[in-house]
């Protein structure tokens, strides 16, 4: 049996594992390539995609499931896994993917005459989604077991990341042994409101860990929600804006879900909210038709009321609503897309208050190599944005509590229910973090992890 890691290997995006075992090939995500390894998603893949029997999607992250409906363009016929909430927030991803490539083509498409280069054209359409949401077959429940072929089979294990997440257990005998090999998806941080704390994994032979964070541990999710309060009566407080770059996906949830306690508790300053994200507000709405997969908590306010409202906010889907927000000099809470400021409605927002002093731009989740979410964070005295240089004056606030994966701390305990498997490999993560993470595996845990390079042929 091998498998091949053909992304998430040394980067942090563009998941996708190549598994081939008695005949049977299969992938297990099939993400995007995002900051520097963007040129990676117009590479041809490195398998043919006719001959994939399988792929497990462990969940709807646009770096986990970005690439399938161009697998599916490239000849994939075989059938989708995945959980049911993961099914559902895939095609509400994918369509806003294929639309917003479709825009940028046609931006790019007016300019032409002015630079004279061509652009390259989306790398998929609508229509290439819809006959991808075709292929999801098979939607499982966490723990229900199902027979890929004679002596294989999977389970979907809660990876407590995001709605509906997983990880894989995979099962596999073959000349008479047993083996049991786990992909780790993303891993949640423990104690975060809506979803709940990761499953603990089987024991197990071969185990592939994501490593965002091994290099660090979070700071407290409490202590997080006080440094985003903080951060909002700061600029409230000197007549400025808050802008919040988020992932429409569990991201903007979260964030709703604090600021409605704040509001609740009495301690939420005089302001408007803004939701300028359609996909954001479409997921949200998708989020209250799955309690069920709420943590007690969430599921407990669930029953009295919607834990994402509160009367100060407003859902801006059109166009004209969002360009109406930057009239607002003052008292705004703005939470918008994309996350890493690569693209969407919250760049427009940056022009009009990044350059101003009372304002605040708050991150709450990764921003990759290469994005201009990281420049800023590193520093940078000013950006381009829409081909205008903008001062970069506004307070910035990196709150890494309110991340989604978990820290070192959390992913060495994960890992050390796995009882010593025979290899464990680092993936989804910066070489230097994996470094870091490895070393600690070692020291803590007692073994050795092995670190990947993309396209290396792994044998168990």
């Amino acid at each position: 049996m091998k498998v091949i890691p053909y992304g998430g290997a040394k980067t942090v995006t563009g998941s996708c594992f190549y598994v081939e075992a008695m005949g049977l090939k299969l992938l297990i995500d099939c993400g995007m390539f995002q900051g520097l390894e963007e040129r990676k998603n117009r590479e041809p893949f490195p398998f043919d995609p006719k001959e994939i029997d399988y792929l497990v999607l462990t969940h709807a992250h646009i770096d986990h499931c970005g690439r399938i409906p161009l697998l599916v363009k490239e000849g994939f016929k075989g059938k989708i896994i995945s959980t049911e909430p993961t099914a559902k927030l895939a095609r509400l991803m994918l369509l806003d993917a294929s639309k917003v490539m479709y825009e940028n083509y046609k931006t790019a498409l007016k300019k032409l005459q002015r630079t004279g280069k061509v652009p390259e054209p989306p790398l998929y359409e609508e229509y290439d989604v819809l006959e991808a949401m075709e292929l999801f077959k098979i939607r499982l429940a966490y723990g229900q077991e199902y027979r890929l072929s004679k002596g294989i089979s999977l389970k979907l294990r809660d990876s407590g990341h995001i709605l509906g997440s997983a990880f894989v257990e995979l099962e596999v005998y073959e000349d008479k042994r047993h083996k049991r090999i786990i992909f780790s998806g993303d891993l949640g941080n423990k104690n975060k409101p809506i979803v709940h704390d990761p499953d603990t994994p089987s024991p197990a032979d071969y185990v592939f860990i994501e490593s965002t964070y091994g290099d660090r541990n979070h700071k407290g999710f409490e202590e997080s929600k006080e440094e985003l309060l903080d951060a909002i009566r700061y600029a409230i407080g000197k007549g400025g804006n808050v802008i919040i770059p988020s992932y429409a996906l569990e991201r903007a949830q979260e964030i709703l879900y604090v600021l409605r306690e704040f509001y609740e508790q009495g301690r939420l300053p005089r302001c408007e909210i803004f939701l300028d994200s359609p996909l954001a507000i479409s997921i949200t709405k998708l989020f209250t038709s799955h309690p069920e997969f709420y943590d007690r908590e969430t599921y407990r306010v669930f029953l009295e009321r919607n834990p994402f409202e509160l009367p100060n906010l407003h859902y801006t889907k059109e166009v004209e609503e969002s360009k109406a927000i930057n009239s607002i000099s003052s008292g705004a809470i703005i939470i918008a897309g994309s996350g890493m400021l690569n693209g969407g409605r919250v760049l427009h927002h940056l022009k009009y208050n990044l350059w101003r002093e009372e304002c605040a731009l708050i991150f709450v989740g990764y921003q990759p190599r290469g994005t201009l979410g990281r420049k800023i964070i590193e520093g940078a005295e000013s950006v381009r944005i829409f081909g205008e240089e903008i001062a970069v004056r506004a307070k910035v606030f990196t709150i890494n509590g309110f991340s989604s994966h978990a820290d070192q701390q959390g992913l060495i305990e994960w890992l050390s229910y796995t009882s010593k498997p025979k290899r464990v490999f680092l993936v989804h993560g910066e070489e230097e973090k994996m470094k870091v993470f490895s070393k600690e595996i070692k020291e803590r845990l007692g073994f050795e992890a092995h670190i990947p390079d993309f396209g290396e042929n792994l044998e168990l």
